[in-house]
């Protein structure tokens, strides 16, 4: 057995110990055992049964609450327990092959690097399909994937390696992820639902100076479970808005309009439109919302100011009374001034346009 130094597995948990079953069944056959911790929010004799089984096998330290489901949350409860050098945040969709422990460690943090290394999800459609039933594999299926893909010479199935990446936080999904335990924030447990606090704790971890990079040497197989397309995308908008509302900014309107993928592809260019001006979105008295309001116009009655240019905006559905385009963001192209126009006719109840002169 490997005695590099510990790594700690954080694991948010309810309600799919099939699931469970594996991910900590891959766990146990690490060439550098973890600590695995376990922030489960439910009282199930079934969870406890589970993890008796891995035991000595695996360190297991579980933290139980009867409180509503939050992945924040439970991730939190795990976390505040974790003891290792470094930690791992792994869903309990992922199984990993036996040496990704060891190489992790080995290859991105034995030297005392600060670096978030972000894992591969192998088999992860991304949330394009409702999931109404599962078969589960047993181990063994899972253990011959694994260790086909360990045989390779280079794993590099996941979309995220073959996208252009400028926006460093837009990648890092908590479903396999790594950084050191001092470098590693708490969630926000404001975000309710599926989506997005991820997002925003990666946004935390990226302004604190760690690099965030895609590793070709960190995967795993995501394993299915039931899942409501429709559900995650109402609860994953209303994250984007609180996210949007919390770190105001280009890179984060990008995302919340167009999505974590293409929002990369599209910062050049928008920066590129905006040319240098700083665009602000205003509410004002009134409850009129003023959209593409430069810099050094200082606006002293707004109630509201956000340095973005609208093509997001952390408002509800027609919660606003009206809005008011400016030229500036009615010049910004035809791809941009539509999402902003669509966005306004979103939010607001009336939207008015100051023609370009």
């Amino acid at each position: 057995m490997s005695t590099l130094p510990e790594i700690s597995v954080v694991i948010p948990y309810r309600g799919r110990p099939d699931n469970l079953r594996l991910a900590l069944s891959s766990l146990a056959e690490q060439t550098l055992a973890p600590q695995v911790v376990i922030g489960a929010m439910e009282y199930s004799a079934e969870y406890v049964a589970i993890c008796r089984e891995f035991t000595p096998a695996l360190e297991i330290v579980s933290v139980l609450s009867a409180a509503p489901w939050k992945v924040g949350e439970a991730r939190n409860l795990a976390l505040r327990q974790a003891t290792g050098e470094v930690v791992v945040l792994m869903d309990v969709d992922m199984t990993l092959p036996s040496r990704a422990l060891e190489n992790l460690y080995r290859r991105h943090f034995g030297y005392g690097q600060r670096v978030c290394v972000v894992g591969q999800m192998l088999d992860y459609d991304n949330n394009t399909g409702d999931v109404t039933s599962v078969v589960a594999q047993p181990w063994e299926h899972y253990r011959k994937v694994l260790d086909d893909l360990q045989a390779q010479d280079v794993v590099d199935a996941d979309p995220r390696l073959h996208t252009p990446h400028v926006i460093p936080w837009s990648f890092a999904w908590t479903a396999l992820i790594a950084l050191r335990r001092d470098a590693t924030p708490f969630f926000d447990e404001a975000f309710t639902g599926y989506g997005v606090e991820d997002l925003e704790w990666a946004y935390r971890v990226s302004r604190s100076g760690t690099p965030i990079v895609m590793g070709r040497d960190l995967y795993g197989v995501h394993l299915p479970h039931v899942r409501d397309v429709a559900a995650n995308r109402r609860t994953e908008a209303a994250n984007y808005r609180y996210f949007l509302r919390r770190w105001p900014g280009h890179d984060v309107e990008l995302a919340c309009a167009l999505g974590d993928f293409e929002a990369n592809a599209a910062y050049p260019e928008l920066l590129r439109a905006l040319g240098g001006a700083r665009l602000s979105v205003v509410l004002e008295p009134g409850d009129v919302l003023t959209v593409g309001v430069p810099d050094d116009d200082p606006r002293p009655a707004a109630r509201e100011r956000f340095p973005i240019v609208g093509l997001a905006l952390p408002y509800e559905d027609h919660s606003i009374a009206e809005a008011r385009l400016l030229p500036p963001v009615l010049r910004l192209g035809s791809r941009f001034t539509g999402l902003v126009r669509a966005e306004a006719h979103r939010v607001a109840r009336t939207v008015t346009e100051e023609v370009p002169s």
